[in-house]
């Protein structure tokens, strides 16, 4: 994933930065790198498995417990959690 698909994720998906870095589990510093593809003058990689968080988050999984996902709608993140069978 490079740093203009990891904005346009972000930016289709309709949420914040802060709000993209509270669904990946990481600080709003860090989005802000991965969108910009650096940090002070160095190249920043997205990471795997943020690209991957980043799918499963377009396709409106929000947790998994290793048999069953848990879903929501994607967008602003207001909706309840379900279990997908």
């Amino acid at each position: 994933m490079k740093p203009a698909d990891f904005k346009r994720w972000r930016k289709a998906m309709g949420i914040s930065q802060k709000d993209a870095a509270h669904a990946l589990g990481i600080k709003r510093r860090v989005v802000q790198y991965y969108e910009k593809g650096e940090r002070d003058g160095k190249k920043v990689d997205i990471p795997l498995y943020i690209a991957l968080a980043c799918y499963a988050l377009q396709q409106g999984v929000t947790g998994y417990d290793g048999t069953k996902a848990k879903t929501a709608s994607v967008g602003a993140g207001n909706a309840e959690a379900v279990e997908s069978d």
